[in-house]
């Protein structure tokens, strides 16, 4: 009879306790990670205030041949550079700077501090057209005159391929390293401009008006999903005490069947957590995609090198929440298993010694 509780009662947690484990520490790690203000608006606010100097760094250093082996790439750098015109100083002239660091960073502090619960909800939207406005700035196009009017004139082969990008778009072709003819120039980067601004929408809608309708929560909109999150684990916690419910004989073994559950589901979930995010962190050093030509170039290795903080704060923010569910999933197992044994000690120390009947002497023998 106990062989067969134990054995229902050890389906019940493996198919069906063990399985819903893994995936709700999975699904909660990614729900903190997701809502939390740290990822939605403190980790762009800093992009976007990293953005002029990054960009100045990437400017000179592309200038150098130790970074950009591609001549036709480097000529591009030079011929900008002599116009005297840095990225910051054309993002000041264009209006972008002010933009970034006014309208878009005040956006995305509103929306901080609404998930934060700091204020109520409300309707916050990004307005893009600044951006939009910026691109068609006639500073944009005096400085991309004056850079091309610094590169070696076209050959022949040179004027053809400047035509079909007239035509064709860059998303078929790489700028030619040379000064065409100002028609067809002006063609193809018009062409490459308006298809900028058509895939660009006029506004981003963070909170939309049904934002008002919703009640004000004193912990914060990403405070509370996350406290709510933490509901899934009535499922596998139901399959795993019922399993352990059954298969067990005693209280300790309750809490022995119970605890060992939990850990035995909290250390994979855990295991690859950490193995997916220094995997991840690993890939971005490496950058093994850059080993092949086809998929990268000297520039993309030298952007990826100045940009590289973002993606790697990105995988810290995803991947964290999850290693510290499957860490407190653990630790309820541990605590389980230590409680078993004192309930055990206690039960044996409650237990009192049962008294033994007295022996009759043996009667004498006539």
């Amino acid at each position: 009879m106990n062989i067969a509780r134990r054995f229902i009662g050890l389906i019940l947690i493996v198919l069906f306790g063990l399985p819903t484990l893994f995936g709700i520490i999975w699904a909660v790690g990614m729900i903190k990670a997701s809502v939390s203000p740290e990822f939605l608006t403190e980790l762009p606010r800093k992009i976007i205030a990293d953005i002029p100097r990054t960009a100045g760094e990437i400017f000179r250093e592309a200038l150098d041949e130790q970074y950009i082996g591609d001549s036709a790439t480097r000529a591009w750098f030079q011929a900008a550079a002599k116009t005297g015109i840095s990225p910051r100083e054309l993002m000041e002239k264009t209006g972008l700077l002010d933009w970034m660091s006014g309208e878009l960073s005040d956006s995305l502090k509103q929306v901080g501090r609404v998930l934060r619960g700091e204020r109520r909800p409300r309707p916050i939207v990004i307005d893009l057209r600044p951006l939009k406005e910026a691109l068609l700035n006639p500073e944009v196009d005096l400085f991309l005159e004056k850079t091309l009017e610094n590169l070696p004139p076209c050959d022949e082969r040179g004027q053809k391929a400047w035509s079909d990008l007239a035509t064709e778009g860059l998303r078929h072709h790489e700028l030619p390293a040379c000064r065409p003819d100002p028609t067809a120039a002006k063609a193809a980067l018009s062409e490459a401009r308006a298809r900028a601004l058509n895939d660009m929408d006029n506004e981003i809608e963070v909170f939309d008006e049904g934002v008002r309708y919703m009640p004000f929560l004193p912990l914060g909109l990403s405070r509370t999903l996350a406290l709510l999150s933490y509901f899934l684990f009535i499922i596998p916690a139901a399959f795993i005490f019922l399993g352990a419910l059954i298969a067990a004989s005693s209280p300790a073994g309750f809490c022995r069947w119970s605890g060992t559950s939990f850990l035995v589901g909290g250390i994979p979930a855990l295991l690859l957590s950490l193995f997916t995010k220094y995997l991840s962190l690993w890939a971005l050093q490496a950058a093994p995609f850059s080993w092949h030509d086809r998929w990268a170039s000297d520039l993309g290795d030298l952007v990826l090198d100045k940009v590289r903080w973002i993606p790697e704060r990105i995988i810290d923010q995803l991947f964290s929440p999850v290693v510290w569910v499957a860490l407190f999933v653990c630790l309820v197992g541990v605590v389980f298993i230590a409680v078993s044994f004192s309930v055990r000690d206690k039960a044996q120390k409650t237990q009192k010694p049962v008294p033994s009947s007295p022996v009759a002497p043996p009667r004498a023998q006539v």
